[in-house]
């Protein structure tokens, strides 16, 4: 073995080699979830939960350029909207609390197959929801160096009840998550892309005494790592994330310390000293550039229909508040940083009771999952052949994935701590970016489909955890057969409740006793 095969070894560890594979099964189990995510997507056709508001802007925005305000109550625009009327906006901007490229999603979606086609004001939510199992099995098998742990990850979250659900729903959840995946797994490709770098430029040096791999001394100085193109592309996904929701700014803090962190790890192991000078000096300015000034860009950018418009939400706010604001900024930057403070308040002070509210301790145990949509019929209404029927949507998880992964994210923490093992820790960073900042904000009305944009690195938690179960590739012939007969029968049993709970991701007309049988809880009706 070269100096360089080894230390390309020591910095990435062993590599898949079954490259056809590698595409072929995530893409088969992408198609499934997919067809699982489009099938009667159009069901029920009515806009549900909060798609009464981005389904609404999605369209103005592609219609105007900027959300505007319906006329009247919301109430009454939904009922129009629902029989197929869209003439429901005024010409005033509407004070809107998010950014605006997830509408622009969904608008996108209902540019191609019209406004009022339930279909297609949902279409670009599924299409990101099918594309996030791809992704997961992609990068679950660059992580775990197997095929099979990635077509594991892929068909674990294609066969999760929350993101199912978020994905046939026309809200922005989904677009967060997608874009945070995204932006991780380009981190991910771009830590192999740096290490086989490192390995290069390590091999090609002068040969020192081994003790120098130990850190009793070694190379002065690294090199600079090149371009990093994925890392510019995690800087463009994460800008798009932050600018679908603010909450995507933390997936941003976090992931833009990991990926520097990452190098620090990477010149270490390869010799230099002192590897922290490097990562702090070398790395993180030009870390900072891809993503931090990258997303900035990316957000401001996503704001143009606003910036172009003469009645955008306080477009025209300095007309009528001559010497308030920020007075030394342009008058459009003035008004737009109105809008933001204003954006601000909202978010963090809104306390508006909601019966599906839910605090973040209990979101992965699913204590309060959140219903988009129920309706009661009798025989003879629709469908319904028996005496009473229901139609729902809720956003209950498949609890296989839920319960067990709060088990797989303490053996993450533990193989993190005690370990240092960066798959470990990479799961953690997901949770933490997606899940820790709500524990700041539990006085908020939130819920417990908020769980969709870290679900990803639950599977992975999981993932990681049936790793371990399976054994590695030193175990014996036994031991790796009874971790398959483990790992098959928790497979099965989080398909089979999948396939019990699937009714009431998908808006079907059951009878009532058979949804009241899957109310497992009090609290989840």
């Amino acid at each position: 073995m070269t100096r360089t095969d080894e230390l390309r070894a020591r910095l990435l560890g062993t590599r898949p080699t079954d490259t056809l594979w590698g595409w072929v099964g995530p893409l088969l189990i992408a198609a499934v979830g997919g067809f699982l995510r489009f099938w009667h997507l159009d069901r029920p056709h009515s806009l549900v939960f909060d798609e009464t508001y981005y389904v609404k802007q999605g369209w103005s925005l592609i219609q105007h350029g900027v959300e505007l305000r319906v006329q009247g109550k919301n109430e009454d625009a939904d009922k129009l909207w629902n029989a197929g009327n869209t003439n429901v906006f005024s010409d005033q901007g509407d004070m809107v609390v998010h950014p605006p490229v997830g509408k622009w999603l969904i608008g996108a979606g209902e540019w191609i197959f019209g406004p009022t086609s339930s279909f297609g004001w949902r279409f670009a939510v599924a299409a990101l929801g099918t594309l996030s199992i791809l992704v997961i099995g992609r990068v679950a098998r660059r992580m775990f160096g197997s095929t099979l742990l990635g077509c594991t990850a892929s068909l674990l979250l294609a066969v999760e009840g929350t993101h199912v659900a978020m994905s046939r729903t026309g809200i922005l959840d989904m677009v967060v998550s997608f874009f945070a995946l995204a932006g991780f797994a380009a981190l991910v490709v771009d830590r192999d892309k740096a290490r086989e770098r490192l390995a290069t430029w390590g091999g090609a040096q002068p040969r020192v005494p081994r003790s120098a791999w130990a850190g009793i001394h070694g190379f002065s100085s690294g090199p600079w790592l090149g371009l990093r193109p994925w890392r510019w592309l995690a800087g463009l996904s994460l800008g798009l994330c932050v600018s679908t929701k603010w909450s995507g700014l933390f997936f941003l803090a976090v992931f833009g310390l990991m990926t520097v962190f990452w190098d620090m790890g990477a010149r270490r192991a390869v010799g230099i000293r002192p590897w922290w000078r490097e990562g702090v000096l070398k790395d993180g300015p030009y870390a900072a550039v891809q993503l931090v000034v990258t997303s900035a860009v990316t957000y401001v950018v996503s704001w143009s229909g606003w910036f172009l418009s003469s009645n955008g939400y306080h477009r025209q706010w300095d007309t009528f508040h001559p010497g308030e604001g920020i007075t030394w900024l342009p008058a459009v930057l003035r008004n737009w940083v109105k809008y933001h403070q204003d954006m601000w308040a909202f978010n963090t002070t809104l306390s508006t009771p909601h019966s599906y509210s839910s605090n973040p301790w209990g979101w992965m145990v699913q204590a309060r999952p959140t219903s988009f949509f129920y309706k009661g019929t009798k025989a003879g209404e629709g469908s319904c052949t028996v005496e009473s029927c229901s139609q729902a949507v809720h956003t209950i998880g498949t609890v296989s994935v839920w319960w067990v992964g709060i088990v797989a994210l303490l053996v993450c923490a533990f193989f993190w701590v005690a370990r240092r093992d960066w798959r470990a820790g990479a799961v953690l960073a997901g949770v933490l970016a997606g899940y820790g900042p709500w524990f700041l904000y539990q006085h908020r009305t939130i819920y417990a489909f908020y769980t969709v944009a870290f679900e990803p690195w639950v599977v992975l938690g999981l993932v990681f955890c049936i790793g371990l179960v399976l054994g590695g590739r030193s175990a014996s012939r036994e031991r790796r057969r009874l971790g398959a007969v483990v790992v098959g029968a928790y497979l099965v049993v989080t398909i089979g409740l999948f396939a019990w709970f699937y009714p009431i991701y998908t808006a079907q007309v059951v009878p009532y006793d058979n949804w009241l049988r899957l109310m497992w809880f009090r609290s989840w009706i």
